[in-house]
């Protein structure tokens, strides 16, 4: 597609505006399932460093599943963006860590401690069937997984009404290793999302 990029500025407007106007029941349920889904298919997080995001605009919320691997065992970090073209830093965070407004006004980490994360929950504005996510546009996520070491285990959530048939990725885009949404866990093999139960996640992470 040549005019891919003002296609995806198309795309994730009706997005947002899709995922706001989801009831807050519908929201809910479908949080509630993803949480689950995390919990039990990914048992490993109890002995992760987590990397995970503070939901904004109707995003799903990571911090309740987070907070469970954290009482676990689980470190816990999130994002800072030091530089609009350098990859996010993780720092530190628990629930009584002190914050500051970041870029974009979104809280983080008020100068905690720098982490090494060795997961990643990633927000999705939109994702396709090869397992390629469509953000915000920034590119932070992308240019950090493409220079992180050792790399970490890649999980990226959203709800069903961000599914499409192809965010037609270029060259810079990194599938996702996993993809969690209301419908359950799929797991990126071969171009491709194939779904899988919480059991059957599990006896890969245990």
């Amino acid at each position: 597609m040549d005019n891919w990029q003002q296609w995806r500025k198309r795309q994730r407007a009706n997005l947002i505006k899709h995922r706001e106007a989801i009831s807050k029941h519908e929201y809910h349920q479908w949080s509630k399932t993803i949480t689950t889904s995390l919990k039990t298919g990914f048992p490993s997080l109890n002995k992760s460093c987590i990397g995970l995001y503070w939901p904004i605009r109707g995003e799903y919320d990571p911090r309740p599943a987070s907070n469970y691997f954290c009482r676990n065992g689980a470190t816990l970090a999130l994002p800072e963006v030091i530089n609009k073209h350098k990859p996010l830093c993780f720092r530190k965070w628990w629930q009584e860590a002190p914050m500051r407004s970041g870029a974009y006004q979104v809280p983080t980490p008020d100068n905690t401690e720098q982490m090494t994360i060795d997961t990643i929950i990633i927000p999705m504005l939109g994702f396709d069937q090869q397992g390629y996510r469509l953000g915000y546009g920034s590119g932070y996520f992308d240019r950090t997984l493409a220079t992180i070491k050792p790399y970490p285990l890649v999980i990226g959530v959203a709800f069903e009404i961000s599914r499409l048939d192809s965010v037609y990725p270029q060259s810079h885009d990194i599938q996702m290793n996993f993809i969690l949404t209301e419908k359950g866990i799929h797991q990126v093999t071969d171009n491709k999302l194939i779904i899988i139960t919480n059991n059957q996640c599990a006896a890969i992470y245990k």
